[in-house]
């Protein structure tokens, strides 16, 4: 017999992984979806046509409640690398 190692969840696992917990796909594709959304301002429906054209099945009300859900961390975190108005290039 071969044993499959059981992942637990443990206080040593991030925020991220805790995140993402019984969603029905992995943290890259929904972390992705968000990001597209909010990056190129693209609707729902553009996201789950550039996902269907890469094999993805999902539904724009599925991108977004990932928006909903997900969206500010990504939003905050856009905002946050974006460079400052007082900036200049050199």
């Amino acid at each position: 017999m071969s044993s499959v190692p059981v992942m637990r969840h443990t206080s040593e696992m991030n925020a991220s992984d805790s995140l993402y917990h019984r969603h029905r796909f992995p943290p890259e594709i929904i972390s992705h979806c968000v990001w597209l959304y909010f990056r190129f301002s693209l609707s729902f429906r553009d996201v789950e046509e550039l996902m269907s054209s890469r094999g993805v099945a999902l539904t724009y009300e599925t991108v977004r409640e990932w928006c909903l859900k997900f969206g500010q961390t990504y939003a905050n975190g856009l905002r946050r690398k974006s460079p400052l108005s007082g900036d200049r290039w050199p």
